[in-house]
């Protein structure tokens, strides 16, 4: 089976493919979601507590030994059975203690990552289609889904393993230190070398698993595509090729996942061999020590279970790092898509906010590049007057459509400005946008609730009555009685209960009962029969009385009904007219008319 052949580099995102270093990635993660450091100090007051509790075991048995089972006098049972006690309470108000640890742990993670998944996904909105397009939607779904998910196992579990192992490493030290100052730098001199190779682990665990996110992102996007595409999949009888592809995309992550365990497994191996050499280094000092009474019995005893307590922390940050360096690389490119300039933002509270009532447009010297250096559209320049019907016509890659996504703000021109009533639409508030300007899309999605709720989409404050009454003036309703439940049938997801032509007619509804002011139809009719499309453009005659629409069509009896058609050809405007002008002017237009009207009297 062919594996990927892309290197590191070139598996990275296009949205946000630059990396930040691990300190300025957390940096930057924290900024994005504060909430983690809310109350943090008291939180490490409290694993401090935690952490003296596990010291207390170790000074326990010390004195058992040294004060109670070898004392002068012979045991003194007394005292064995008060020390038991008091390490038992000890340990009991610690446990606490651990508990709130992380029980605020994990509170301040939740609320943290909830507040990174909004962040990420409101921006996901306010950049342009053309951006969105450089990414696979499992992909940016990945960013959002799983990329936190790795963010929030180590926040949960490593950032708890790391608190409690900082403050369990210097309470450690400290006892240590009050038992033989010697030993305890023996300890340190054999755990340095650890120390650096874990260091030197890192960047290279970094790599590892800022491959595997990618290759996470590369397999969802895979896998959904296979799903929404299942139609076409058994239309076309490719199922063993989309297994073959998914199988490569899910190969390749394995192996870029097991390439990533084990070099995280072969650090962790080596902090086992590195705290068991301590360990048999400090018995063997230990026990010359206690021979030349420099040390107590039962000190040393205590002080191999401090050296436990001292290298599990150590031992652990093997682990740690393993979270951290998979944390890592899904927070760099979450905020790889937050850090991705907005580009279609919304203006917010300096945004302009227009009055309601009919819209002029204009485009002023208008042009756009889907790719640098290859314009789609050049120099556009068109005044759209108040309640004006314009029919946008054009062969198929003529720039028709892009003119729309313009309009209606979905994009922004690389070059000019498009004014709605003398304003950039850059400046334009998005509420008072969207409330103005109502696209209906080629494809009219659909969400997986009932239909009333889907024609309520861009009316949420809709009654019953205004829904029934914009059916009735679309003659729609007639349609909606013959549905096995009315308006309460469920349309499933992304409509697929409907056919293509009944999700037009929902799209259609919902943009009439949005009421607004400039209509902008991109091959609204295109997935409509002609019986339903003279119905539907008799309802849309009423909707376009008194505004501004815009209507890009394939079907020129559109254009026919136009005030005003426009005229695109290879990216510019070559013609603008009434229908019956520009059928008499000789030019492109009177030949894309006569090649229509011929194709009618064929049918």
């Amino acid at each position: 089976m062919a594996e990927p052949q892309e290197s590191d580099a070139q598996a990275r995102s296009s949205i946000g493919s630059s990396e930040l270093s691990t300190i300025a990635t957390l940096r930057r993660g924290v900024e994005l979601s504060p909430e983690l450091r809310r109350g943090l100090g008291l939180t490490i007051v409290l694993a401090m507590i935690a952490a003296i509790g596990r010291v207390v075991i170790p000074f326990a048995v010390q004195q058992t030994i040294d004060r109670g089972i070898l004392a002068p006098g012979g045991p003194d049972l007394d005292f064995v059975w008060m020390a038991i006690v008091a390490a038992a309470v000890t340990v009991g108000l610690t446990s606490i203690a651990q508990f709130f640890v992380n029980v605020r742990l994990f509170t301040a993670a939740e609320s943290g990552l909830a507040s990174l998944r909004n962040t990420a996904f409101r921006h996901i909105h306010n950049l342009s289609v053309l951006t969105q397009n450089t990414e696979r939607r499992g992909s940016l779904v990945s960013r959002v889904t799983s990329d936190v998910d790795t963010i929030s196992n180590f926040v949960q579990f490593g950032g708890l393993m790391l608190l409690i192992s900082s403050a369990q490493i210097v309470v450690a030290s400290l006892v240590m230190l009050f038992y033989s100052p010697l030993l305890t730098l023996v300890v340190y001199l054999c755990l340095l070398p650890l120390v650096l190779l874990v260091r030197r682990f890192q960047p290279m665990l970094g790599r590892a698993y800022g491959l595997v996110r990618v290759r996470v992102g590369d397999m969802l996007g895979a896998i959904s595509e296979s799903i929404v595409g299942a139609v076409a999949i058994r239309a076309y009888g490719v199922e063993e090729r989309t297994a073959g592809r998914l199988d490569t995309t899910i190969e390749a992550h394995r192996k870029s996942a097991v390439k990533a365990q084990t070099r995280s497994v072969a650090a962790f191996t080596s902090g086992i061999v590195f705290t068991g050499l301590t360990t048999i280094v400090v018995l063997v000092v230990g026990t010359v020590m206690v021979t030349r009474d420099m040390l107590q019995p039962g000190e040393l005893i205590a002080f191999l279970f401090l050296v436990q307590l001292f290298a599990q922390p150590v031992l652990m940050a093997t682990e740690i790092l393993n979270e951290l360096q998979n944390a890592i690389a899904g927070w760099r490119r979450v905020i790889g898509v937050i850090d991705t300039p907005a580009d279609v933002a919304d203006p917010g509270g300096s945004g302009v906010v227009l009055p309601r009532g009919p819209i002029t447009v204009d485009f002023d010297s208008v042009g756009y590049e889907y790719q640098a250096g290859k314009p789609v559209l050049f120099d556009v320049n068109l005044t759209i007057p108040p309640r004006t019907k314009v029919a946008i016509v054009g062969q198929t890659g003529s720039g028709k459509t892009t003119l729309a996504k313009l309009l209606t703000r979905l994009m922004d021109p690389s070059a000019g400005t498009v004014r709605l009533d003398g304003q950039d639409l850059r400046h334009i508030a998005f509420e008072s946008l969207r409330s103005r300007v109502v696209m209906v899309p080629q494809e009219g999605f659909l969400f997986d609730q009932s239909l009333v709720d889907n024609i309520r989409f861009g009316r949420p404050d809709a009654s019953d009555s205004d829904i029934d009454l914009a059916l009735t003036e679309l003659g729609l309703d007639a349609w909606v009685a013959g549905l096995p439940h009315g308006l309460a049938t469920q349309v499933g997801q992304r409509g697929e209960s409907l056919s293509a032509g009944e999700r037009q007619l929902v799209a259609i509804a919902r943009a009439y009962l949005a009421d607004p002011d400039l209509l902008v139809l991109d091959e609204a009719t295109s997935a409509v029969d002609p019986g339903t499309e003279v119905r539907i453009q008799r309802a849309l005659e009423g909707l376009t009385t008194g505004r501004t629409s815009v209507a890009i069509a394939h079907r020129l009896s559109t254009a026919q009904a136009a005030d005003v058609v426009v005229v695109v050809d290879k990216g510019e405007i070559v013609e603008v007219g009434p229908h019956a002008d520009l059928v008499d002017a000789g030019g492109v237009y009177t030949r894309m008319f006569a090649s229509w009207a011929n194709q009618q009297e064929g049918v």
